[in-house]
């Protein structure tokens, strides 16, 4: 029993237990004295975090299939679905006196669940944008969540009622955590560590990029910091909002910087972009990644001169199916340019994935990106997690030479493609956005491009195509904008169009594929080639077909066909 896709959510009990949950939809129970793997479940879409109650017998799971689910320890029998949410849910933990779960969802809502019998008790709204992360009070009375609307909120769990909202500036905040004495501890996408007390509210700069989990030992008075610097800082908080840092490291390549628990007095957890969990010795700043195997998920996949191109989280490059060049790093997109195939990651490195050559080092991951001409000169932009679009162009000798930034956001750039005219670019704060590809400058800007994040772009005949966690197709042409219902039922990931801009195809995270004929505008294909979710779709010439490739390891070929 292993992984074979990123390790995203992780939990302890003790000594005695580890938890893992992924993008393979699978929750492992693992006995952390001997790292031996003891039992699987399976949810019907991505694990995205999991958590014990307070005695170690039950575990909880959060997914992207809607649902929260309760495992017996160890067995792992499954002893309740939590269902009503409408969106994916990031988060699920017991209260204190572990007869109560709650979870936090992108529907952006909190609901309160019975442990006994499974039902739902409350559903607390207020948030105005997804809910990632709950922690409650040690009295169990109360409990906080942070969103991506830029606010902390404290509930009153009985009666279900908002306490408190606090107002973090319009900083998304990924993580929370409460200490016994009511003290909040936030990491916000701008690296920042607030901290919450009745003296007021204190911020320290304690990363470079965003913060993507804090994790709080209430004993120790620990805090751990874990952020998109790559980067992981122990802090001990010694009141009246003041951090002095006990130990830090940075994160070694096969390192997610997504989550990580507390693992006895020397050991912290983490997640992984492989097989099993590593384990970090804060004392000695030593690390464990030993026996863990790269995981085969594949991000992205390209057509060029002939060949097919596939890269995902273990960073090797294969061509037509044979392993090529070692990257090192996770990546997220295949770019053709020039001789080159732009690819990066994690790292925030720009890499020809071709010859493994590092091109620039960003501050921030990259998720993305796209060729165009600009003073008939190939260029390149590619989308990073912190709203700039990198530009790059070939010289009079074929070599990629990094030109400069374009901010084009102010969160991660989830898609970007252009025209002969723009670049168009969609946003995780659901925007969009048009830049003039002459000088760059902004042309037009939607706030509201899909109702929820916005995830992928293409270009089509006459415009864009852009797709959501709202399940939409979105089509902008001639400075209109239309919207069309998907036949997903999971959030859609990616979107391609073949080379006459005709006809649009779509992959969910639920493992569909769907096809959009722009002419008749309506739908005239769907598959579900495998139950793991669809990475990225492009076109092949060659086989005059789509191809699609999964977080399962495999490409899957899809017929273009109206």
């Amino acid at each position: 029993m292993k992984h074979f896709a990123p390790i995203s959510g992780i939990a302890s009990f003790q000594e005695r237990y580890v938890a893992t949950a992924g993008y393979d939809n699978q929750v492992i129970l693992w006995d952390a004295r001997t790292k031996q793997a003891i039992h699987r479940v399976f949810h019907d879409h991505l694990a995205n975090q999991c958590a014990f109650s307070p005695d170690g017998k039950l575990l909880v799971s959060a997914s992207s299939d809607y649902s929260a689910r309760i495992w017996e320890v160890p067995s792992m029998r499954l002893k309740a679905a939590l269902i009503g949410h409408e969106d994916d849910i990031e988060m699920a933990v017991f209260n204190p006196a572990g007869d109560t779960v709650s979870t936090c969802s992108r529907d952006h809502s909190i609901r309160l669940f019975d442990v006994a019998s499974g039902q739902c008790r409350h559903v607390l709204r207020g948030h105005q944008a997804d809910v990632i992360s709950v922690s409650w009070a040690a009295d169990g009375a109360s409990l906080v969540s942070s969103s991506d609307d830029g606010t902390i909120r404290r509930w009153d769990v009985q009666r279900g009622v908002q306490l408190e909202s606090i107002d973090l500036g319009g900083v998304e905040t990924d993580t929370i955590a409460l200490a016994s004495d009511g003290t909040i501890f936030a990491g916000d996408d701008e690296g920042r560590l607030t901290i919450i007390d009745k003296s007021g509210q204190r911020r320290h700069q304690a990363h470079a990029a965003g913060v993507k989990r804090v994790v709080w030992d209430d004993r120790k008075r620990w805090l751990i910091s874990l952020s998109y610097d790559r980067s992981v800082v122990l802090w001990h908080a010694l009141g009246n909002g003041e951090l002095r840092k006990l130990a830090e490291s940075s994160l070694p390549n096969l390192i997610w910087p997504r989550s990580c628990t507390f693992l006895g007095e020397r050991h912290i957890a983490f997640v992984t972009f492989g097989s099993s969990y590593g384990v970090w010795n804060h004392v000695t700043n030593e690390w464990d990644l030993e026996g863990i195997e790269q995981a085969i998920s594949l991000n992205a996949v390209a057509v060029h001169q002939g060949n097919t191109y596939a890269i995902g989280d273990a960073g090797l490059l294969l061509v037509n199916g044979k392993p090529s060049t070692l990257i090192g790093s996770l990546c997220n997109f295949l770019l053709p340019f020039g001789d080159a195939i732009l690819t990066g990651g994690q790292m925030g490195q720009v890499f020809d994935a071709v010859s493994g050559k590092l091109i620039y080092q960003h501050r921030s991951p990259l998720n993305c990106g796209t060729a165009f001409l600009r003073d008939c000169r190939p260029h390149a932009a590619i989308g990073t997690y912190t709203g700039e679009a990198l530009v790059f162009a070939l010289d009079d000798q074929g070599e990629v030479i990094h030109q400069g930034e374009i901010l084009m956001h102010d969160n991660a750039i989830k898609g970007i493609s252009a025209d002969e005219e723009f670049l168009f670019s969609v946003c995780a704060n659901t925007a969009a956005a048009f830049h003039r590809i002459s000088d760059f400058s902004e042309h037009a800007y939607s706030e509201l491009a899909h109702e929820r994040i916005s995830n992928a772009c293409t270009t089509i005949d006459g415009g864009f195509a852009s797709v959501g966690r709202d399940l939409k197709l979105r089509l902008w042409r001639a400075g209109k904008s239309e919207v069309f219902k998907t036949p997903h039922l999971h959030s859609v990931k990616c979107i391609a169009a073949s080379p006459d801009r005709k006809l649009i195809a779509t992959g969910s995270y639920g493992g569909t594929v769907a096809l959009f004929d722009l002419e008749t505008q309506r739908w005239v294909t769907q598959r579900k080639p495998t139950t793991s979710g669809i990475s990225c779709i492009t076109y092949s010439p060659e086989t005059e077909a789509f191809i699609a490739s999964s977080y399962d390891g495999h490409l899957y070929p899809i017929e273009a066909r109206a």
